[in-house]
């Protein structure tokens, strides 16, 4: 329990850093107070640009990584054997930290560039090619971002619970099981930040994004 408490720690610790809320500041603006108020990508994109935006995604994704690199550094001697699961751990601190960063009052964002990080850096290559291709494909054929990334987040949990119970990974069923409940248990997080979301979806007033200022009513 110690490693992982660690890893969640740590997680925890890297998701802090809230790119688009730094880069927001550094515009001499707060980006709680703007548009959506979320601290995360796609308000960051909305209300402060295309650049802002990326650099935001790139700044979310690269946290978790970097958690897990830590963990790795830290644990790779002692606990090999629960790397797996201890990234799991870490990228579930990353996600925790953003969404419910302490010095924000917990007004975060969503989680989901920080997911597409722990998809990343669990480097598992078949889902992550699955994750940019279902990502992208249908946010290009949609522009919702919200369904985009719900669908991340149900494609990691489907493949990570199919692989588990094949034995891809070097776990006992028990923490295999383990990382299965956890990554559930991010799954269901992201819906609920996504609740909003899901209804607009649900009655088609759901608003669009798009990487081109041409749309700037993103209808």
């Amino acid at each position: 329990m110690f490693a992982r408490a660690c890893c969640l720690l740590i997680g925890y610790g890297f998701g802090l850093f809230q790119t688009s809320y730094f880069i927001g500041k550094a515009k001499g603006v707060d980006i709680r107070t703007m548009g959506s108020g979320n601290a995360g990508t796609t308000n960051a994109l909305r209300t402060l640009g295309t650049k802002a935006g990326l650099l935001t995604m790139v700044g979310d994704v690269s946290k978790c990584i970097l958690a897990v690199i830590l963990t790795w550094l830290l644990f790779r001697g002692s606990s090999p054997e629960l790397f797996p699961l201890l990234k799991i751990w870490t990228a579930a601190g990353v996600i925790l930290g953003h969404d419910y960063p302490f010095y924000m009052k917990f007004r975060g964002g969503k989680g989901i560039a920080a997911t597409a990080g722990m998809v990343i850096a669990f480097g598992d290559w078949p889902m992550i090619v699955v994750g940019i291709i279902l990502f992208f494909g249908i946010f290009f054929a949609t522009h919702y971002v919200s369904l985009s990334s719900l669908s991340l987040s149900t494609e990691f949990l489907v493949f990570l619970c199919v692989f588990s119970a094949a034995g891809r990974y070097p776990l006992t069923s028990a923490r295999s099981v383990e990382m299965c409940v956890i990554v559930a248990v991010l799954t269901g997080l992201a819906y609920f930040q996504h609740r909003g979301n899901i209804r607009r979806l649900a009655s088609g007033c759901e608003r669009k994004t798009y990487l081109s200022s041409r749309h700037p009513s993103d209808q």
